[in-house]
């Protein structure tokens, strides 16, 4: 298959890495900034945004987009959240006969700032008018591991259930297991609120509130999930499963998380704008919080870790006092 990776940043990077060295694919990465491109294609290797995974030599990279998505007969999109509608543009005035668009899956995970949005809805606003097939890649997936050649397992959600189930089987290799899966809602909440609940856990790591604080967090952190992904239209199961449970348990506990180490850095008293500055990728809790509150808010969901989140990143609340205040809620029943 011909497959075209959009966007060259580290998530992108390492799924065309990996998917490049199955002999059944011919992979394509494609970068905004000509500077970047030359620069993969002269060291094979994105030093900016993965630096130290090799390419291999069948990943070919292009600046063209338009020879980028004409040549693909796949296109995975992997710009971070707020450049999924602007690419998504781009690709329709490219292309602009939809009998020739290839299918498309997106990467990227969070709620639009500005609306709310998740990413399928993105999608259908900018491709409506044309029945494309399409759907969200998605779950527990740190980029220098999937790059690495680690073992990991994705979700790939459309509500086309026969190209989910083809496309996963057309990605799948022995180092990366994909399932298909039907809730594009669930699987897109999912990944979306796990990231505002690891600035959750780096807090509590930060401030050393020890195992049981972090246990706590993530078990009523998925509880949240839960209540809004229902709330959304999304399935309980799919929210217990690897876009949920999996891909919170991963950012919540792992090093690579850079969404937990943003919550690390507040926990030590640095100011949002510095840590962002320093991080150098984009961390999407921190720009997804506000939005699934607000979402949450509209739909009369409780999320108290969510809100918590919020007040620390807008400055309301110390970190300190944002644990002491979860802890002193009204005791309730557990659910």
């Amino acid at each position: 298959m011909k497959i075209a990776v959009l966007g060259a940043g580290a998530w992108g990077t390492a799924l065309a890495i990996a998917l490049a060295r199955n002999p059944a694919h011919q992979l394509t990465l494609w970068a905004r900034d000509p500077a970047l491109c030359a620069h993969m294609r002269a060291e094979r290797e994105n030093l900016r945004y993965l630096p130290g995974q090799a390419f291999p030599a069948a990943l070919q990279i292009d600046e063209n987009f338009s020879t980028a998505v004409h040549h693909a007969g796949l296109l995975l999109f992997a710009t971070p959240l707020s450049g999924l509608r602007g690419i998504l543009r781009q690709w329709r005035a490219t292309v602009t006969d939809a009998a020739a668009a290839a299918p498309c899956l997106w990467l990227c995970k969070g709620l639009e700032a500005e609306r709310g949005l998740l990413p399928h809805q993105i999608f259908t606003e900018e491709a409506a008018g044309w029945d494309v097939p399409h759907g969200a890649l998605t779950g527990p997936s740190f980029a220098e591991e999937v790059a690495r050649g680690l073992p990991a397992a994705l979700t790939l959600a459309s509500t086309d259930t026969v190209f989910a189930r083809r496309m996963a089987q057309a990605l799948s290799d022995n180092r990366l297991r994909v399932y298909a899966n039907e809730d594009v809602i669930g699987a897109e909440v999912g990944g979306a609120v796990k990231n505002v609940l690891a600035i959750a856990s780096g807090i509590s790591d930060g401030l050393c509130l020890g195992h049981n604080a972090r246990a706590a967090l993530m078990t009523r952190g998925l509880a949240e999930i839960v209540r809004l992904g229902v709330a959304l239209g999304g399935r309980r199961e799919t929210l217990m499963g690897l876009a949920g449970m999996g891909d919170l348990i991963l950012t919540c506990t792992g090093d690579l998380s850079r969404n937990r180490r943003v919550g690390l850095a507040l926990a030590a008293g640095r100011t949002l704008a510095d840590i962002v500055q320093e991080l150098g990728h984009v961390a999407e809790g921190v720009y997804s919080a506000r939005a699934v509150a607000r979402r949450a808010m509209d739909l009369n969901v409780d999320m108290p870790i969510v809100q918590a989140v919020c007040a620390v990143l807008d400055g309301r609340l110390t970190a300190v006092a944002a644990v002491d205040q979860l802890m002193q809620r009204d005791p309730c029943d557990e659910s």
